[in-house]
């Protein structure tokens, strides 16, 4: 009998063999077939608690094995996952539940305490006035216990899920506000698992590292590469990098994708050969990485393939460079991935010419539904295909706002961003969200936020405010303290400046490009690395 196609991405699961590891956190490992077990009694556990198809169900935990079945025993009940990065704070939790209003919130009870101080106060946004607050449920609670132990759902049943329903919603920042969701379908999800883990060559003897955060596009799309191929996945939550070399060791990893910041402070580790004999890829995505660590991570892993990604949320995949062409094309990001196409036009829609600079279109079956509820933002973004529709109704496509040139040969080179996006640690990070958490702060009268390069982070996030006009200013520590109070650590900027006035341009508006021209140079920033 001809296999099945899954229609969903928990259906993933049934690529693995039942015996074979599927999922393993510290000293526990889950088999593709327990694994399946656990996700169809969860599920069954959510259609109890009233989940029908559609409903949110908001996870805000580390990567662990209950994370994992939680999101996929989501998408088993027909429900949307919604992963919220672990670094949150509760102001980004409340933003996030206003915005998506889930019906249950599942966490540990580690963060409890920061989920119910997300939840005490309302906060304006599409479905804050008219949705209740989720119910909160977190791990090994008897509730939890309970879902664990019902009968399991039959995940193969016919039911009205079908591929181009919405799976995930994945909160990315704006460049003009706070998180916006992405919303990914089934179809996408799945479409993504086979593209990646085909040019990566995933098979069931591959083992996995998890290093980056499951809200995080490449790091969910660990998660469905190893299910899609039947390999093992290894859950890391850890930020010092010795302890990710520990686990390469430990567990023989055959592949390994990280952000830029990550791999700078892991080519500077000393990794033994019991780490290194069985990987036979590195990969990079987020950011350009260094051509000098990269050839530092060619010398420490000289049996592995390296291959350089780029990719955005809204695509959820895009483009990588065949490891063949990296002495050729270092500074590359190569070309689409499987099943994708990826377009270079001009501001009127015409194609680029080889060396001229446009903006990246992305079209093809991981080009995301849209932003949640949001038809003003999609409308920017998601829009029409360039040149005339064939069928007699346009194609969406992704006009990314980033911007790169092409060569003869057809590789593609990144320039930047066409907005005041700043891209840190792997993370795209909106000005606006660190400048409204200085004024909420209450120490300083005007403040801004930009990017500037950076060779470990990609950018680094400063800000350059002046006083209240009732005081002296903040000092730079209490000001960033008070920030790291309430955003994430990748917000917290590298470089803070407090001065008299910031200079505004003929309209008004803050002069970001004067401001950017006297910063000066700033020693390396100490931002945390996302795991």
């Amino acid at each position: 009998m001809p296999e099945r196609p899954p229609l969903r991405v928990d259906q993933l699961l049934d690529r693995g063999e039942p015996d074979r590891p599927a999922l393993t956190y510290r000293d526990e490992t889950l088999t593709y077939a327990r694994l399946a077990d656990q996700v169809s009694r969860v599920a069954a556990g959510l259609r109890a608690a009233g989940v029908g198809r559609g409903d949110r169900i908001a996870v805000y935990a580390e990567k662990r094995l209950e994370t994992v079945v939680t999101l996929l025993a989501a998408a088993a009940a027909g429900a949307v996952f919604v992963p919220l990065n672990p670094l949150f704070r509760a102001g980004q939790v409340r933003q996030v539940v206003a915005d998506c209003a889930p019906r249950l919130l599942v966490t540990t009870g580690e963060r409890r305490a920061t989920v119910e101080a997300a939840l005490a106060d309302a906060v304006d946004g599409p479905a804050a006035a008219t949705e209740p607050p989720p119910r909160v449920v977190a791990f090994g609670t008897p509730e939890w216990g309970r879902w664990l132990a019902a009968e399991p759902l039959d995940r193969h049943a016919p039911g009205p899920v079908i591929d181009q329903d919405p799976a995930a919603i994945l909160y990315t920042s704006g460049s003009t506000g706070g998180p916006k969701g992405v919303l990914l379908s089934h179809a996408n999800l799945l479409a993504g698992a086979a593209s990646v883990a085909g040019y990566l060559r995933h098979t069931p003897d591959d083992v996995l590292l998890g290093a980056l955060p499951l809200s995080f596009d490449a790091g969910l799309s660990q998660l469905t590469t190893a299910l899609v191929a039947g390999a093992h996945l290894v859950l890391a939550n850890y930020l010092r990098p010795a302890q990710l070399v520990r686990l390469c060791a430990r567990h023989r990893v055959t592949g390994l994708t990280c952000v830029p910041p990550l791999w700078l402070r892991l080519a500077a580790e000393r990794w033994p050969a019991e780490a290194t004999t069985a990987l036979r890829y590195f990969a990079n995505t987020g950011g350009r990485l260094p051509r000098a660590t990269l050839d530092t991570l060619r010398r420490i892993f000289p049996a592995a393939e390296p291959y350089l990604m780029y990719g955005l949320t809204e695509a959820f995949r895009s483009t990588y460079l065949d490891p063949a062409q990296v002495d050729r094309r270092p500074d590359s990001i190569g070309k689409a991935v499987p099943n994708a196409e990826i377009l270079l036009v001009r501001p009127d829609g015409t194609a680029c010419e080889p060396g001229e600079h446009g903006e990246l279109v992305h079209r093809g079956a991981l080009v995301a539904l849209g932003y949640w509820r949001d038809p003003e933002r999609t409308a920017r973004r998601f829009r029409p295909l360039p040149g005339e529709p064939l069928a007699g109704r346009p194609e969406t496509a992704v006009w990314s706002g980033d911007i790169a040139y092409r060569d003869e040969e057809g590789y593609l080179y990144f320039v930047g961003r066409d907005d005041d996006l700043i891209k840190t640690s792997g993370y795209r990070v909106s000005p606006t969200e660190v400048e409204e958490a200085a004024y909420a702060s209450g120490l300083v009268g005007e403040a801004v936020a930009f990017g500037v390069p950076d060779e470990e982070l990609g950018q680094r996030i400063v800000l350059l405010v002046a006083a209240t006009d009732d005081g002296p200013g903040p000092s730079v520590p209490e000001l960033r303290g008070a920030l790291a109070a309430t955003l994430p650590a990748y917000m917290v900027p590298a470089h803070i400046e407090v001065r008299a006035e910031l200079p505004r341009s003929v309209n008004g508006k803050f002069d970001r490009a004067a401001l950017r021209r006297t910063v000066r140079a700033t020693p390396p920033a100490s931002q945390e690395v996302p795991c």
